[in-house]
């Protein structure tokens, strides 16, 4: 096993605290080797019965942004509904997404119909699937972070709406929409935290049984 220097412990701590939602992207373009050498990670992810269930979509066309932010625009609309008083005059405030400026966005699926693993660990619990496509998603956000990329994990969407959009087959369900760029500011503390939105509890209680 190899062994890692207490700088680099350091270094890992400080990448954690950094590594922030972004929602605020400058419209500077991000090189395509850039984008593979971080899309790179998902090859190192560890996935149940090493299935490798998330497929990508590159969302490019204007066509497919357009849905993609009418779908966001839409479902963002119902949730604001949804408040009243204080919280709905603090959500309307809220910028959740950064559909318009982002260079890179990503439609990440898991395919729950994959052979590849032979359903080892997926039989009796096939959420495992979106739950090791959500681990590659993490390595890949703290691979940009490490590049000076920022993402954002849009969910605030319609699955469904969005699936058929982009024309993917049935099997497949969204997990993530990310917007990838360089972000427009830089800042350790969530964006919800700083708005007003919520705290961040710290530190974890441990329950024994």
């Amino acid at each position: 096993m190899p062994e890692f220097p207490e700088s680099f412990a350091q270094d890992f701590d400080r990448l954690l605290r950094w590594r922030r939602d972004v929602r605020r992207f400058r419209p500077d373009p991000v090189e395509g080797a850039l984008l593979e050498s971080c899309l790179a990670s998902f090859s190192l992810a560890p996935s149940v019965g090493l299935s490798e269930p998330w497929r990508i979509v590159s969302v490019a066309s204007r066509g497919a942004r357009a849905s993609a932010l009418a779908n966001f625009e839409a479902a963002n609309a119902r949730a604001l509904a949804g408040y009243d008083g204080e919280k709905a005059r603090l959500y309307a405030g809220l910028k959740l997404s950064g559909m318009r400026e982002a260079p890179v966005q990503l439609a990440v699926f898991c395919d729950e119909a994959t052979t590849k693993g032979a359903g080892l660990g997926a039989t009796t619990m096939p959420e495992m699937r979106r739950y090791s496509v959500v681990a590659a998603i993490t390595q890949f956000w703290l691979k940009a972070r490490i590049e000076g990329l920022g993402v954002g994990w849009v969910s605030i969407l319609d699955p469904a709406r969005l699936a058929a959009d982009l024309q993917v087959p049935e099997s497949w369900h969204l997990v993530a929409y990310l917007c990838i760029g360089w972000p427009e500011e830089a800042a350790d503390t969530p964006e919800l935290e700083r708005a007003g939105w919520e705290r961040r509890q710290g530190g974890i209680e441990l329950l024994e049984r």
